[in-house]
């Protein structure tokens, strides 16, 4: 039997595997067309889980401005992932370009994230509390992996849709 997942570590482990697929993304060895599709989901499920499943139960304990920045970091990340999404060459100056972009409104989010939020889990939530935020976290990140959710697509709705809120 595997012992119970702490949110704090899977959202740590996406944080990390993100990081490697921008590596990738650098890589010209690499299949870099395919790392970025591979981040795109990641990024998108990972968000959106954390959205509908983490924030809600850190309201009580960290402002809702802070949440509410996380949220607003998010957003502003799918703006940058549909724009390396929609060029056409890999590797080139406007890929590399984009590709700086996204690297580096990733790494402002993450650093933010991980002093701010995931420290406030750590500091409010009892371990058993974590494991059982995780089973939900795992629940809707998996389901939105399914669903393909990085596609240009559901970005492109995502973002467009956050325009008209």
């Amino acid at each position: 039997m595997t012992p119970p997942q702490d949110v704090v570590e899977l959202i740590l482990d996406d944080h990390r595997t993100m990081e490697d697929l921008l590596r990738l993304m650098r890589s010209v060895e690499a299949d870099r067309r395919a790392a970025l599709h591979e981040f795109a989901d990641l990024m998108i499920a990972h968000g959106e889980a954390e959205e509908s499943t983490v924030h809600p139960v850190l309201l009580p304990f960290e402002g809702a401005e802070t949440v509410e920045h996380v949220e607003e970091s998010h957003r502003e990340a799918a703006k940058v992932l549909l724009a390396l999404l929609k060029v056409a060459e890999v590797g080139s100056v406007e890929w590399d370009w984009r590709l700086k972009q996204l690297a580096a409104v990733t790494a402002k989010h993450t650093d933010e994230e991980e002093r701010t939020l995931v420290n406030r889990v750590c500091e409010s939530l009892s371990r058993h509390s974590r494991a059982e935020l995780a089973a939900d976290f795992v629940r809707a990140r998996a389901d939105l992996l399914t669903a393909r959710c990085g596609s240009v697509d559901n970005v492109h709705r995502l973002v467009f849709a956050d325009a008209y809120a």
